[in-house]
């Protein structure tokens, strides 16, 4: 599968900066935790120099964050990114030319790299893009390259810890998952449940009601509510965010990042006025001003919290301990060390269940052809007893006749006489 990476260059608060070593003073290494409330009160930048109070580690060597964008086109994803990190990473897309690779039929897997730092921290962030999903009349299978993706990643980690250099490993796992809900005011589609359904097993799944300003407050809190039913009544795993029971501010933090999901999202690059007279970032409407930070019109900040300021160092640890153990586990299970990923078709565990399938396609026909015999086997008796019958009532007829004959001769005789 061929991939595409690009390079984007940022000049807004969060700027992207060469590649050297991340220098920070001794008290910014052994700092650990703040109190969230003090997290929560930073008003100022993206919440890319919050980081370093998540734990201590990360603030020696930076941070690496991978995050894929999946859903339909148009929906704003690409908006959204530039809008979460305060500079433009991904160009907008050209969607009235959509028509034209309608012959392809493709997901395709874009490859964004940047290097953000803000107030002398820096993150290594890679975002997924998967153009072409969901853009079909036919899209059956559509979610392949995606799950082919994220399952290439964890192999190609595992292919590395397993080489006697370990130092210089090139990591894209995807620690995170925007899954863009189209906001129909209806439920999900069947194509939201189905990569959903394999999404929410490999990766950190967090979705998202793209446009939520398309809705009105009630029709969204509607939505919401028949998503996350259906999301139970079909047993997809969403990420949730881990409760700290040594710490009430982080309690009621998560819960209110609980009790919004799936977030109601509004993306905009642009600076409007709103009815105060201040910029703020959002858009234009005749009725007013939509505002992307503004927890009344949109969850755009709790998003942003749960992502970076909050809960990117539990993204990436569970990716870790999680996700990529259970496939570890579940390749080691089928295969020896150093031997490469079998294909689907050979892969044992597909073996079995085609061999059961095939037990259980033989046992019916064998059914069937018992069936089929006790029916023939009727067949035979009953043209046996037609063919009985039919002798009898041939020698009945035979025995008339010889009868008819008999009287004729002598009706013929008496005849004669007189």
């Amino acid at each position: 599968m061929n991939y595409s990476f690009r390079f984007r260059r940022g000049n807004k608060p969060a700027q992207l900066r060469s590649r050297t070593r991340l220098r920070l003073p001794l008290t910014a290494i052994i700092i650990s935790r703040l109190v969230l409330a003090s997290t929560l009160a930073m008003s100022d930048g993206i919440g890319i120099a919050n980081l370093p109070n998540q734990r201590h580690k990360i603030a020696k060597r930076g941070a690496h964050f991978t995050l894929m964008v999946v859903g339909e086109s148009g929906l704003g994803k690409s908006t959204l990114i530039n809008t979460l990190f305060s500079t433009e990473l991904s160009a907008a897309k050209d969607y009235r030319r959509r028509h034209a690779k309608q012959l392809d039929k493709t997901t395709e897997i874009e490859i964004i790299k940047a290097e953000l730092e803000e107030k002398q921290f820096k993150v290594k962030l890679t975002v997924i893009d998967t153009p072409g999903f969901g853009d079909y009349v036919n899209n059956r299978d559509s979610w392949t390259p995606i799950i082919d993706f994220i399952d290439d990643q964890h192999e190609a980690y595992m292919r590395q810890e397993q080489q006697p250099n370990r130092k210089e490993k090139i990591d894209l796992r995807v620690h995170a998952c925007l899954y863009f809900v189209r906001p129909t005011g209806h439920t999900l589609k069947p194509l939201d449940i189905e990569i959903m359904k394999r999404l929410g097993t490999r990766v950190n799944l967090v979705p998202v009601v793209a446009k939520a300003d398309t809705l009105t407050s009630e029709d969204l809190a509607m939505f919401k509510k028949r998503v996350l039913e259906v999301v139970a009544a079909q047993g997809i795993k969403i990420y949730t965010p881990p409760v700290e029971t040594d710490d009430e501010s982080n309690q009621l933090h998560v819960k209110e990042l609980i009790d919004a999901m799936p977030f109601s999202i509004i993306g905009s690059t642009e600076d409007v006025k709103n009815a105060e007279g201040k910029l703020v970032k959002g858009r234009q409407y005749l009725w007013g001003v939509a505002e992307v930070e503004n927890e009344e019109h949109c969850d755009f900040r709790k998003l942003r919290q749960l992502l970076i300021r909050t809960h990117m160092l539990d993204l990436i640890s569970t990716t870790e301990e999680t996700h990529y153990e259970y496939y570890r586990q579940s390749q080691m299970e089928t295969r020896k060390y150093g031997e490469p990923k079998v294909k689907k078709l050979d892969n044992p565990k597909f073996k079995e269940e085609e061999e059961a399938l095939r037990r259980r396609f033989t046992e019916q026909v064998k059914l069937e052809e018992g069936r089929f015999r006790q029916w023939e086997q009727h067949l035979i008796a009953e043209r046996d007893r037609l063919n009985k019958d039919l002798e009898s009532a041939h020698s009945a007829i035979k025995s008339l006749e010889a009868e008819l004959d008999a009287l004729q001769s002598g009706y013929g005789r008496g005849s004669q006489r007189r």
